[in-house]
């Protein structure tokens, strides 16, 4: 059996010297160790405080997708998909400027908390640069123990190589060129410079390359939650594709797919979850379900983990609302029958009213719709060779891994109407209209299978009527990387260098497995991100992927699914919300989501007013607060389009030249 890592310290949180980009007023970048009296000659003469500060790091990772947020309204992981094709804002009665994006993300804007339901630009800031710390903390001090073996010296060097990589590469494609820091110094520094983000994936590459020498396999890992050579490979490849070397991306898939002891799983494995109430929502055993219930994701017959972060434990489990926040409001109090009740009445258990045949809160999850998906989400995305595919099982409702709202039927009792029970959701007025009145709040169709943890304290209470998803008790744990995304990122490889046919065979790959009916001959740009989307929904970091593939786009000159290419001078520095022009990222934007326009069919609460986004936004903006302000010896280089650009400012061209000006304080 698997071991897995209890996201806990055990020893003393090692004192780090640096607050980066600190100065008076800038605690919020990085809030002071209430540790900060041990000194670091003491806490890394051991093994021990090395350790401790790469288990931060692993335990870290799950921060960028459930870091806990007591409202319960959104989390991280929530604004990468809002900037992307795959989801909007959704809650549209908190006000009448919804997700006004080219409007509002400007660098002194106050998104830079992460507060109730604001989306976590600044939070993605400030915990990656807090994870670059303490990798940096690991090989600063590494030095210091003498008793280390060569072998595991190299590993833990490694390790760290992974956890500042990752969040250098997730860093450049959500901010641009930014600061570089490599080191941990004795004294502040407030004169930073920024690099250019691709002398940064430079250096981060050769750093990968050493990793994978450095780190070993998983079997000699031992537990699941550590950076393994797999781990470290999958991310080289993402580096090399950054970088445009996109056969040796391709060679380092071969090995992670031939020669790496992983494989897809393609049969039923670990328990079988039955789900929150079969009798309302019957869950037909299959391949798709088990691979994402979270006990099964560190189990040793899951053989295509490659990088999972535990949550689960009393003293380390963090709550993950995902089906409150990812899921539809579909009991909204304005879904009335068409005789004026309360279309879906949510009784708790020990209520004379309840019936299991309508128990949807259980079986689905209480939703307010946070996080909406977008229209291309639900339909146009699953279309292959001009069918939509509802036999791929993730895509499928008749075995209840996937929700089509108009499965859902009203319920019988006080608030709902006995005359309409078992009736359909989608049952409309006598003019055909809707019954709900909010078709991007109430109204979506969504993956069951991903969103779906049991609320095990609501579960347990007889007079519980709000169920939301991986409460105290549950496990949500979570996939970083697995190898169906290593198939995919193959394909990309072989796009860009002209072998559709090859790219195609990888992208049916993962088709099969999930027992698609369609598959493909020949595929472009387009087809493999939306394999993306259907296969990693809530795994991939979904704007930060889309980018890089802007990014990989204008590298290779090849075209997107409309014949556009694009140029590497400027894919991502352009401006405005017309249809023409951007990059990739922004053309996908244009073609499949709400922002800049109102598609016929979308019904909103009246006075509500609609999405933007500019093709600036392909950046958000380096924050004011958080870096500019507090870095009063230097300048940093704002990002364009946004009020501080200025392109004379001085900014590193090489890595190397970052790394020597950084002793000089």
């Amino acid at each position: 059996m698997k071991r897995y890592i209890k996201n806990k310290m055990t020893i003393l949180v090692p004192f780090v010297a640096l607050a980066v980009l600190s100065g008076s007023c800038s605690k919020d970048f990085l809030d002071a160790d209430p540790l900060s009296v041990y000194q670091p000659e003491t806490t890394f003469n051991t093994e021990a405080g090395l350790q401790a500060t790469l288990a931060l790091c692993d335990k870290q990772l799950r921060n960028n997708y459930i870091h806990y947020n007591p409202a319960g309204v959104s989390v991280p992981i929530g604004t990468e998909y809002l900037f992307s094709d795959m989801a909007q804002y959704g809650k549209t009665d908190t006000g009448s400027n919804i997700a006004d994006y080219a409007a509002t993300i400007v660098p002194t804007g106050t998104y830079q908390r992460d507060v109730g339901e604001s989306i976590y630009l600044g939070f993605y800031w400030t915990e990656a640069y807090t994870g670059i710390k303490n990798a940096n903390t690991v090989l600063s001090y590494i030095g210091n123990v003498k008793t280390l073996s060569e072998e595991v010296k190299n590993k833990f060097i490694g390790q760290a190589y992974f956890h500042r990589a990752y969040r250098y590469l997730n860093l450049v494609y959500q901010f641009g060129d930014i600061p570089l820091i490599t080191t941990i110094l004795t004294v502040p520094k407030q004169s930073y410079y920024s690099t250019k983000k691709e002398a940064i994936i430079e250096m981060i590459t050769a750093d990968m390359e050493k990793a994978v020498q450095f780190v070993p396999e998983q079997s000699k890992i031992g537990y699941v939650g550590m950076v393994s050579k797999g781990a470290c490979r999958q991310l080289l490849i993402k580096c090399y594709l950054a970088s445009g070397r996109f056969a040796d991306a391709e060679a380092q898939a071969n090995i992670l797919i031939n020669q790496s002891g992983y494989s897809l799983v393609q049969n039923t494995l670990g328990i079988f979850d039955p789900g929150g109430n079969p009798t309302t929502w019957p869950i037909t055993r299959n391949v798709i379900w088990d691979l994402h219930r979270p006990e099964n994701k560190v189990i040793s017959a899951n053989t295509e983990a490659i990088l999972v972060a535990p949550n689960g434990g009393a003293q380390s489990f963090l709550t993950f609302a995902s089906m409150r926040i990812f899921g539809p409001n579909w009991n909204d109090a304005n879904l009335i029958t068409p005789d004026g009740k309360t279309a879906a009445p949510r009784f708790p258990s020990n209520d004379k009213n309840y019936n299991a045949k309508y128990d949807y809160q259980r079986a689905i999850g209480r939703g307010i719709g946070t996080i909406s998906g977008s229209y291309y989400s639900q339909h146009p995305m699953w279309v292959v060779n001009h069918i939509e595919d509802k036999v791929d099982l993730r895509h499928n409702s008749t075995v209840g891994n996937w929700v089509n709202m108009e499965d859902l039927k009203y319920a019988p009792g006080t608030g709902g109407s006995a005359t309409w029970a078992g009736q359909n959701f989608t049952m409309k007025d006598a003019s055909g209209k809707l019954l709900a009145q909010d078709s991007i709040r109430d109204w979506f169709d969504f993956p069951h299978y991903k969103i779906f943890y049991h609320d095990v304290v609501a579960e347990g209470n007889p007079a519980a009527n709000d169920f939301q998803g991986a409460s105290a008790g549950s496990s949500a744990h979570l996939y970083i990387y697995r190898l169906a995304e290593t198939y995919l990122l193959r394909a990309e490889a072989r796009f860009y260098q002209g072998n559709t046919a090859g790219a195609a065979q990888d992208v049916n790959v993962v088709r099969a497995r999930a027992k698609a009916s369609q598959m493909y001959t020949t595929v472009t740009i387009g087809d493999i991100c939306a394999e993306r989307g259907r296969e990693l929904y809530l795994e991939e970091w979904r704007n930060v992927e889309l980018k890089r593939i802007s990014h990989c786009l204008a590298l290779s000159g090849k075209p997107d699914e409309w014949g556009q290419t694009y140029s590497k001078d400027n894919w991502d520095k352009q401006s405005g919300t017309d249809a023409v022009g951007g990059s990739y990222w922004y053309q996908r934007i244009v073609h499949y989501t709400l922002y800049n326009k109102y598609p016929a069919g979308i019904s909103l609460k009246p006075g509500v007013k609609f999405y933007t986004m500019d093709k600036r936004n392909n950046y958000w903006p380096i924050p004011y607060r958080l870096a500019i302000e507090p870095n009063i010896k230097g300048q940093l280089s704002q990002n364009y389009g946004y009020d501080g650009y200025n392109p004379g400012v001085k900014i590193w061209d090489k890595w190397q030249d970052a790394v020597a000006d950084e002793s000089k304080i």
